[in-house]
């Protein structure tokens, strides 16, 4: 009998005492960090199906495209001393190369995006056609120590290079001066680039650089669009129809113009940017490297929504919500001298983290936006109906339903929110840890342990 006393008293502190019933509810929340990594994980399994969808749907079409060019090669033939194992000097010819960058180069792109779709998935795919003129200024011989005589004028190239060869749509010519000529791919012994189109230039009648160039593409391309400035001056002026224009790369345009439905911008870029020289011989090649590597300016076409984005920062905040709401039923059990069992806490908690694959789930299908009003309302609802059910009293139900929805909301601002995202979080945070400050010193926390 008196152990029965003993388990009965037991029971009972275990169910008033608030010091027992925060430590049974903070262990809970930690528990619940477990199902809730679960989440972000399923999250980022089908963020990366996505990413796979939108690497397969550019390997049909075509992938992101970067357009370098074009660069002027003429061969020289060069004098190599050789010295062999007995000491005897021998002079042998070789044949090297000698680069030149254009003088001016400008260059406008006018992208057309537009969205492919496989199965629940979206890619951004554009046509662009780019036109590009310029000019070439003349060889600066004696700085790069080159007898005139010794250049092979009639074996001079052109050669443009573009990161995806797929994506052309038709034969590019390019006009040199009066002369007109066919790009094809590159099989020469010059490997400036991995995808160089090449067209060979006879330079031999005048025996000069100093001429005017232009030519035309019509690229397919996915994701993306980007031009390396290789120009002594180049200017660059970049359009769409498209409204979540991300400008990228090592320059940033210096003027541009975003509507509802398409952009404009503009780069001017002066040649002491560039990492490469305007021209050198084959001995410092290894500087042409450094176009493909990074020195390009351009744009990136963002998703309208990008559900699984806001899908992870909504995840990130479960916790957050989880603790709140674990809070305001704990201190609503207090007030109103109720109480709640710890396996009824433990089916809200699994509610509150089942509510994320359901946004994950609708979001896929409707988008963001409705998937969670719809996630949220069939969650509140449901906690709702379950708390009135556990309390017996209308009010106190009602009133941490509202708490449930405030909250719901308070995140959702937050997601949509970008600079401000930070700041309208701290202070509603600050505001709920006040509500709850006033709430506890309602409470007789004595008669409770």
């Amino acid at each position: 009998m008196e152990n029965q006393k003993e388990k009965n008293g037991l029971l009972t502190w275990l169910r008033r005492s608030a010091t027992a019933k925060l430590a049974m509810v903070g262990f809970l929340s930690l528990l619940l960090l477990i199902p809730s990594s679960w989440v972000t994980d399923l999250i980022r399994e089908r963020q990366g199906r996505q990413k796979e969808v939108m690497d397969e749907i550019a390997k049909s079409w075509s992938g992101n495209q970067n357009v370098i060019g074009p660069i002027l090669v003429i061969p020289y033939t060069a004098f190599q001393r050789i010295k062999d194992d007995k000491g005897n000097i021998t002079i042998e010819e070789v044949k090297q190369h000698v680069f030149l960058m254009p003088n001016n180069l400008h260059v406008h792109a006018d992208v057309l995006p537009q969205l492919l779709h496989r199965g629940i998935f979206d890619a951004v795919v554009y046509n662009a056609k780019v036109s590009i003129k310029g000019d070439f200024e003349e060889l600066d011989l004696k700085k790069l120590g080159i007898d005139p005589q010794h250049l092979l004028w009639d074996k001079a190239q052109l050669l443009v290079n573009i990161r995806d060869v797929k994506g052309l749509k038709e034969i590019p010519k390019i006009n040199l001066g009066d002369t007109t000529v066919a790009m094809e791919p590159s099989f020469s012994d010059v490997r400036v680039f991995k995808n160089s189109l090449a067209s060979a230039i006879d330079l031999s009648k005048k025996r000069s650089t100093q001429r005017s160039f232009s030519f035309e593409l019509q690229l397919r391309g996915s994701e993306g669009f980007s031009l390396t400035p290789i120009g002594k001056n180049t200017h660059l002026e970049l359009t769409g129809k498209w409204k979540d224009p991300s400008f990228i790369g090592s320059y940033l345009p210096e003027t541009r113009n975003i509507s509802d439905s398409s952009f404009a911008s503009q780069w001017n870029i002066p040649h002491f940017n560039r990492p490469f020289p305007q021209q050198w011989v084959d001995n410092d090649g290894a500087r042409l490297s450094d176009a493909e590597s990074g020195n390009s300016c351009g744009v990136n076409f963002l998703l309208p929504v990008d559900q699984y984005q806001k899908n992870m920062r909504s995840a990130k905040y479960a916790m957050l919500i989880i603790l709140l709401t674990f809070v305001s039923l704990l201190f609503t059990e207090f007030i109103t001298k109720s109480f709640v069992n710890i396996v009824q806490y433990v089916l809200i908690g699994l509610a509150m983290v089942v509510y994320y694959t359901l946004l994950l789930s609708f979001s896929e299908q409707l988008g963001f936006t409705w998937a969670y009003i719809i996630a949220s309302l069939a969650t509140i609802i449901l906690i709702g109906s379950f708390i009135s059910t556990i309390l017996k009293k209308g009010k106190s139900a009602m009133l941490l339903t509202g708490i449930l929805a405030v909250f719901y909301i308070f995140i959702y601002v937050i997601i949509q929110l970008q600079e401000m995202a930070l700041l309208v979080g701290s202070i509603g945070l600050f505001i709920v840890i006040t509500m709850l400050m006033y709430a506890s010193s309602k409470i007789s926390w004595e008669n409770n342990d």
